[in-house]
């Protein structure tokens, strides 16, 4: 299902839920409804019984009494017994099996626990940012925490098992605990999942991962030792340090994607910023906007990266966001061996394609690209339409095809993606800005804008300054929409003169 990747699909959830707390209401004043009945009827024959039973001859001496005995015991049990068996489940159990078919799943689970650990990551947050309810919303149970503990450990990140475990303990421990030494984490790593393991199995004896990894980290730690006695602490305790229990795909650029992510690392000297200007544009007087021309921002110099203002309204994002919604789908990659488009666990959103014939606005916002960028978009691909989901993102990638992809695009048969425009449909309160890794830039959302910038060269050559990624959302609910601009049709309207400044 990947209802993790879309925050849109998620609020439909919210609502299911809503539905069935309803539904579960119902079926609790109905059971409430019929064991006041039984209740009253109880209390009646307690008071009765007590009073027969004292001369149980005098009491059923009188006729109405033994008629009213045989009675109760003939007719009125029965129609207790036919109460207590009523089964006022029925409705409830038939709405929830009804809206279970569209429930998420255990992958589900694993996306929205593997994305806060995600964010830890990315934005240098700790346990306490979550648990102690500091971002907006709710705050994580102990029991919370060891599931995402769960989950760490069951990806092999042993790192964040160590961070959730220990939180849930702490919170177990009404607040307890203090902060974690971090060399000490480090320096007993093997000692701690070990640890950790043994505590897993004592709560969770069939959990299957820590049943197979018992022996392992034993064998293991005798290993390490053995090594250490060899080559000294120091060396082992620095190894274990850089490495720091990262996963097996962390790659070098994560960290600078993570530090842009984060608002850091952007490189632009004084000399530099002073040459971005903001500025009308007209598109060298184009009919459509020589009277109201379009605010043109410069966000970056090398590569140029223009921002536009106002580009779009409100009712047209809404439009747009109303035809994507029923056809959002779990975006993917094209892999660059099979060609084969799949999901892939570092594009986090979901997406959909919309034609300039399927609704008047779609095609407005096509020929007003158009205008504003003089480049045809007639051999351009459809408008994608995408919504993030929980810490959704998209890391480093290029949009153009490079020279090991030479099958990509091919049957478009348009040329290669020659530029691209990225519509902000959505404020994002935190994260959820667009890096470019390779020249230190970041561009943050803002609804109704729009940036632009060329993916290839004059020549037609690749830019790799381009490379850019999508960072996780931290809080909020991220909608774009991108238009990737081909080479065919260009020949004559990409400007010669358009040249970056020095």
């Amino acid at each position: 299902l990947f209802i993790h990747s879309s925050v849109c699909q998620m609020t439909d959830l919210l609502f299911v839920e809503k539905d069935l707390v309803s539904s579960l209401k119902d079926y609790i004043r109905a059971e409430e409804s019929k064991l006041e009945q039984i209740k009253k009827w109880a209390d009646k024959l307690d008071v009765l019984s007590a009073a027969a039973t004292l001369d149980p001859e005098a009491f059923l001496g009188h006729p109405v009494n033994a008629f009213k005995l045989m009675k109760r015991l003939n007719t009125e049990w029965g129609e207790l017994e036919s109460l207590v068996l009523t089964d006022t489940s029925h409705a409830f159990i038939s709405n929830l099996t009804i809206h279970r078919q569209h429930f998420p799943n255990d992958e589900d689970q694993t996306g929205a626990a593997k994305a806060l650990t995600r964010l830890l990551e990315t934005y240098r947050l700790d346990t306490d940012t979550f648990s102690s309810g500091e971002l907006p919303g709710h705050s994580l149970t102990a029991s919370d925490c060891f599931d995402l503990g769960k989950v760490a450990y069951s990806e092999a990140d042993y790192y964040h098992t160590e961070l959730w475990m220990i939180q849930a303990l702490k919170q177990l421990d009404a607040g307890g605990g203090g902060a974690v030494d971090a060399v000490a984490v480090d320096q007993g790593a093997l000692e701690r999942a070990l640890d950790f393991t043994r505590r897993l199995l004592a709560l969770d004896p069939t959990h299957q991962r820590a049943n197979g990894n018992l022996k392992y980290f034993e064998f293991q730690l005798a290993k390490q030792r053995k090594a250490e006695e060899s080559e000294g602490e120091e060396g082992e305790a620095r190894k274990r340090r850089e490495t720091r229990g990262r996963p097996p795909d962390y790659l070098p650029e994560r960290k600078k994607y993570e530090q842009l992510c984060r608002g850091e690392g952007i490189r632009m000297t004084p000399r530099r910023q002073s040459r971005l200007f903001c500025r009308y544009h007209d598109n060298n007087r184009h009919p459509m906007y020589v009277i109201g021309p379009v605010k043109q921002e410069d966000e970056w110099d090398r590569p140029r990266i223009l921002r536009y203002h106002d580009i779009v309204s409100d009712a047209e994002i809404e439009r747009v966001k109303e035809l994507a919604k029923p056809r959002l789908r779990r975006a993917t990659i094209s892999n660059p061996v099979t060609g084969v488009l799949e999901p892939a666990h570092y594009r986090i959103s979901k997406s959909a394609w919309l034609g300039a014939f399927e609704h008047p606005v779609v095609d407005r916002i096509n020929q007003r690209i158009e205008d504003v960028t003089g480049l045809d978009v007639t051999t351009a691909e459809e408008l994608q339409v995408a919504n993030y989901g929980v810490g959704g993102q998209y890391e480093p990638h290029f949009d153009f095809r490079r020279k090991d992809e030479p099958d990509a695009f091919e049957e478009l048969g348009t040329g290669n993606r020659i530029a691209t425009w990225l519509l902000y449909m959505s404020d994002v309160p935190a994260g959820g800005a667009t890096v470019f890794t390779d020249v230190g830039a970041a561009v943050w959302p803002k609804k109704g804008t729009a940036v632009f910038w060329y993916n290839l060269f004059p020549s037609g050559e690749g830019d790799d300054r381009t490379r850019h990624a999508a960072c996780p959302v931290l809080v909020g609910n991220k909608w774009v929409s991108n238009k990737w601009i081909h080479e065919r049709g260009q020949e004559f309207r990409r400007r010669c003169g358009l040249r970056e400044t020095d």
